[in-house]
Formats: C-alpha cells, structure tokens, sequence
C-alpha cells in the first residue's frame, strides 16, 4: 500500500508535534508532569512518549479511514483542508482569536485532565496511558498545531497515511517531554529560557507557513512545486518521497 507522502508533509507533522510540547504554556509544565513518572520507573518518560505516539496514531488511523468509508469526494476534502489551515494559521496569528479557539478546547481538555489524575504514571503501563491523554490536556495551547495535523490527515485520506502522519506528530511532541524528564535541572532551566525567548517567533512563522500551505493547495501551486521538485530529486529521493 501507498503512503503518497512527501517529505515535507512528514517533517510538517513532526514540526508540529514539537511546537506542541514546546509552547510558552506547556514546556514549563514538563518537570512538574515528568517528575513521579521518573521516580516510579526509570524508563516511564520513554513510555509516556510511546504512549503518546501509539495514541495520534490511533487517531489518525480512524480520521483518515473516516473519509474515504464516508465516500466523500478527495478534491472537495481538500479545499476544506485548506480553508482549515488558513483558518488555523489565523488562529495562531491572531490572539482574540487563539483565545477563542481555547475557550471551545477547554470542555476536551477537562475531560482528559480528569482522566489523566487517575494515572500515577508509576508504573509502565500507567505511564503510557498517561502519555496517551497528555495531548488532549494540553489542547488549549496546543489546537491550532493538532489542528493542522488532523487537517493533513484528512485532506490526503487513508488509514495508513493518517496513522504515519499523526504518529510523527506524536513523535514530535514526545521528543521534547523525554528529553526534559532525563535532563539535569540546570541543563532544563537553560534549555528552557533559550526556547521560551524563541517560541513566539517559531509560531508565527509555522503560522505563516500553514497559511501559505493552505494558499497553495487552494489555487494549485502546491502540485506545481511539488512536480518541479520532484525533477530535480535523484531517483532513490524520488521513490523515498512518493511513498514506500
């Protein structure tokens, strides 16, 4: 089976699963969410993050099942996919609209802040379960980056392509929690005053990014520079990128 994915599509994914764990209201958090995890077990922060990873991969699974099953027509599918990422781009630009779109996260985010207090995250299979609900608690800072990522799922449909996509989107979240809970204090504290002092930046410039990415898809370009790219790539780099 086909993923039909470029590699921009895939480092797109893992960029904003990283933004995700790296936002100004999530990062700081960290040491405070990894810190019993750490003392139960050893190896708990590595299984919050498979936890992670195996949870939005299960969601794009479905999501990218949903619309094919659906019968819902591939071009039509697309134009809602990039109207969705302007929309999202214009989310994380403008902050009355960010707030809003956090106020209507904030029932989701409830919901799994309650179930996660149930999870001690002690133990290796609480931990997964824990890592597996830590994207939903941070949904309000998090959406819009999610967001796109669903998007992309759904406007390239397929069980498999969802399920790839969403797992490098869990991926890149997971990244920066593993790496705080093994982190000295002081190398944390550091890391987390350089990252801080950069993330707006790095926001609004993805912002733009997916705004530009939904512009592109709506008037064609996007399968324009895909094509010039695509012959100018060796033949290996073309057969990596188009799918496996």
């Amino acid at each position: 089976m086909s993923l039909a994915l470029s590699l921009p599509q895939l480092g797109l994914s893992v960029a904003a699963g990283g933004l995700t764990t790296l936002s100004p209201c999530v990062f700081p958090l960290l040491p405070l969410v990894l810190g019993g995890a750490v003392q139960g077990h050893r190896f708990a922060p590595v299984a919050m993050g498979l936890g992670m990873v195996l949870s939005f991969a299960g969601i794009g699974v479905v999501l990218g099942a949903l619309g094919p099953a659906l019968g819902i027509d591939a071009d039509t599918i697309r134009v809602a996919g990039a109207a969705m990422l302007i929309a999202f781009a214009l989310v994380m630009l403008v902050p009355a609209l960010g707030d809003r779109f956090s106020r209507w996260m904030l029932p989701i985010a409830s919901a799994a802040n309650a179930a996660s207090t149930r999870l001690d995250g002690g133990s290796l299979l609480s931990a997964a379960a824990l890592g597996a609900v830590l994207g939903l608690v941070w949904s309000p800072c998090s959406g819009p980056l999610l967001g796109s990522a669903l998007t992309l799922v759904a406007s390239e449909g397929g069980a498999l392509r969802g399920g790839v996509v969403l797992a490098l989107f869990g991926l890149g979240a997971a990244t920066p929690l593993v790496a705080v809970a093994y982190a000295s204090r002081s190398g944390f504290m550091r890391a987390r005053d350089w990252i801080l002092a950069r993330i707006e930046g790095v926001r609004r410039g993805f912002a733009v990014l997916l705004g530009g990415i939904g512009i592109a898809i709506l008037t064609g370009a996007d399968k324009w520079v895909e094509a010039r790219v695509l012959g100018w790539l060796p033949d290996a780099w073309v057969n990596l990128t188009i799918g496996i």
